[in-house]
């Protein structure tokens, strides 16, 4: 007989059974969850909002390596032995966050399996996404590379559906995501809009009919 299916793992209560070395705190658009260089002592877990990850070189130059979204961990290098941290978190909208302290995490990986396989997956599902930004910063447009990046921010792909993207995604940000200028940028949005595959209808609305720029562009 095949596996009865089961529900969907529900992360936030399963990491908020107990109060020992996990926290549950909710931030304001702009503040800062942890900063670069910051010690590395906790995994973080998102229950609402978005949050971005930011890298900033000895030169002063930054750059958005990542904008996470409800689901999705983040901080986990110090499961890897990283001292501390490479990027800084900033919440871009009202956001609940769960705070796993890193012994407390390196428990429940050993001993809850279910909770394993769903933290394995998040890890798999990252490392694709990070071959992808590669290959796609080496080999893509820019106009490309940010029909990719408005798709992913929209979640497309889940269930062959995209969601509007709640955060007011500034094109300073997203030019630093793209690896491009703000004014190119600018000029790719309204040629977007013009062919009908984004909308500013009550917030920014991505259209799956954004990925022909990635398939025929």
């Amino acid at each position: 007989m095949g596996r009865k299916p089961t529900a969907e793992f529900d992360a936030k209560a399963f990491l908020t059974k107990t109060r020992t070395g996990r926290s549950i705190s909710t931030y304001r658009k702009k503040q800062v969850v942890f900063s670069q260089g910051d010690p590395a002592n906790a995994v973080f877990y998102i229950d609402r909002g978005q949050i971005k990850l930011t890298v900033v070189s000895e030169r002063g130059k930054s750059a958005v390596v990542a904008i996470l979204g409800r689901g999705d961990f983040f901080g986990e290098g110090c499961l890897a032995g990283q001292p501390v941290r490479m990027a800084t978190a900033s919440v871009m909208t009202d956001a609940s966050v769960v705070r796993v302290d890193k012994q407390v995490m390196m428990r429940l990986l050993h001993e809850k399996s279910t909770f394993s396989e769903r933290f394995m997956a998040h890890l798999l599902a990252r490392n694709v996404r990070f071959e992808e930004d590669l290959v796609d910063q080496l080999f893509n447009s820019s106009e490309k590379r940010l029909a990719r990046v408005l798709l992913l921010l929209a979640r497309f792909g889940k269930e062959g559906k995209t969601e509007p993207i709640i955060a007011k995604i500034s094109q300073e940000v997203l030019a630093e995501m793209v690896g491009t200028t703000r004014p190119r940028i600018s000029g790719f949005m309204n040629k977007f809009r013009k062919l009908g595959f984004i909308d500013y209808n009550g917030g920014l609305h991505i259209h799956s009919s954004l990925l022909n720029v990635l398939l025929h562009g």
